[in-house]
Order: C-alpha cells, then sequence, then structure tokens
C-alpha cells in the first residue's frame, strides 16, 4: 500500500467514527416537544366513541386542541404554538361524524323527516343547541359553535366540529347529544376514561 492509500483510508475512517458519535448527540427535548410528542404517540384522535342506532352511526372523537393549533401555525415556533395553547386550553374541539350504514346521504327526507334543505339548515345552525357537555364536577355546558362541514355528497357521511369553551384544562367530559335531527333521542358519548393502546 502506497503513502496516500494510507491517508485516504485514515480519513474516511477518521470521518466515520466523527459521523457515528455525532448520531449519539441528540439536544434534550422542551416540555412543549415532549408534550406534543406524548400526544402524538398516543394518536390525535384516539378518544372515539360510536353509538349505532337504527342503521346511523354516531361517532365523537375528542381531538386536542394542541391538533389544530399545529395545524394552523406549523410547528417551526414550538413557544408560539404553547402561548396560543395556553389562551385556548380551557377550550374543547369535538368531530363528530354521521353515517348511514349503506352510506346513503343521511339528509334525505327518508331520515330526517324534513325536506333536504330543511335537513342542510338545521345542521348548519340549529344543531348546536342538540348537544351539551358535563364535565367530571358535574357542571354542563352549552355548545359555543358548531361547523358543518360540508361535502355536496362526495363523502358518504356529515361531519360537525363541535366547540365549547370554560372547561377547565384537565378536567374530563361527556358529550350528550339529543338526537332530534334523526329522531334517535339522547345518547351519551363518556370521555371520562382514558383509552387503551393495544
Amino acid at each position: 500500500m502506497n503513502k496516500y492509500n494510507l491517508n485516504y483510508l485514515a480519513v474516511v475512517i477518521l470521518l466515520l467514527s466523527f459521523g457515528s458519535c455525532q448520531k449519539g448527540l441528540e439536544k434534550p427535548r422542551t416540555e412543549i416537544e415532549e408534550r406534543l410528542f406524548n400526544l402524538e404517540q398516543s394518536g390525535w384522535k384516539s378518544r372515539s366513541i360510536s353509538h349505532f342506532f337504527s342503521d346511523i352511526e354516531y361517532n365523537a372523537t375528542l381531538v386536542p386542541i394542541q391538533y389544530y393549533i399545529l395545524k394552523n401555525e406549523g410547528s417551526q415556533d414550538l413557544n408560539s404554538v404553547d402561548s396560543i395553547y395556553q389562551e385556548y386550553k380551557n377550550e374543547r374541539v369535538i368531530e363528530v361524524k354521521f353515517q348511514q350504514e349503506k352510506e346513503d346521504d343521511l339528509l334525505k327526507d327518508l331520515y330526517t323527516n324534513r325536506s333536504y334543505e330543511d335537513a342542510v339548515k338545521y345542521m348548519a345552525f340549529t344543531i348546536q343547541k342538540d348537544f351539551k357537555a358535563v364535565t367530571q364536577s358535574g357542571d354542563t355546558v352549552a355548545c359555543a359553535g358548531v361547523t358543518f362541514e360540508r361535502n355536496f355528497k362526495v363523502a358518504p357521511f356529515k361531519r360537525l366540529l363541535l366547540n365549547f369553551g370554560g372547561i377547565p384544562e384537565n378536567e374530563t367530559i361527556q358529550l350528550i347529544y339529543d338526537d332530534q335531527l334523526f329522531g334517535n333521542g339522547l345518547m351519551k358519548f363518556n370521555f371520562k376514561e382514558r383509552p387503551i393502546k393495544l
């Protein structure tokens, strides 16, 4: 072996050992990063409950407010995300999805006993009064707002985003829905149990 090959081999070995040492040096996570990492690992939408009445599935999912903040703000400035979270930490967002068993359009008069237009108006404006949240301390909180996600018959389901305010950060809740649209009565979605991830 000549002198140049030995020098080349020494440089390659030095670079490889330097590179392998660098992999073990990770900067420690901040508290904000750790909380968001734990939420992501448990599944952003892991707290989901379904009920079946007649041939309709009612699904409610408690989505952490951080999910929507990150979706809107991005993850580049986590201090900004955390300050927004601190401002809205007493807010709850619940995604409610309605789906007919055979994926038929649920807003037809067959299911609602209303015209299609009236059913759409009910979903968009009136359904808010049908939802309440009960906290573990027994307080009843009215729904503060509803967003009806229109999909114009592209998807086989109807989706609402419910907003509840004034619920302390660590307080567990139960969603109560008095189904006036499809006539299936009172339903309770208990978010008090922590889901078990298998």
